[in-house]
């Protein structure tokens, strides 16, 4: 955009000075609108970029939480599951001690 008003104010005092001949300056402001379009396209083009891998990385980050949270899950149930064999296996070693003791006794 400063290109352009340079370039503007260049054929303005050109103009001013009496040169009559603008086509070589009319070439010089197509070349830079053509510029001008092209970088937009080339923004445009970017922020599409931009906002596809934004949503494929909150998309992740979802599917990481959901996992985290399921990661959780099983490890309490697990943490359950053993306090409940730990329980169970102390009561087995106590009732296999007192039938040992019990068939010594005889």
């Amino acid at each position: 955009m400063k290109k352009m008003l340079l370039v503007g104010a260049a054929a303005a005092s050109i103009f001013a000075a009496g040169c009559t001949d603008l086509k070589p300056i009319q070439a010089q402001i197509d070349d830079l609108k053509s510029q001008v379009a092209k970088n937009a396209a080339d923004t445009a083009s970017l922020k599409a970029g931009v906002d596809a891998a934004m949503k494929a990385a909150q998309s992740a980050q979802q599917a990481a939480a959901q996992a985290q949270t399921r990661a959780d899950a099983a490890m309490a149930l697990a943490q359950d599951d053993k306090a409940r064999i730990d329980a169970l296996s102390a009561e087995l070693t106590e009732k296999l001690t007192k039938g040992f003791k019990k068939s010594h006794e005889k």
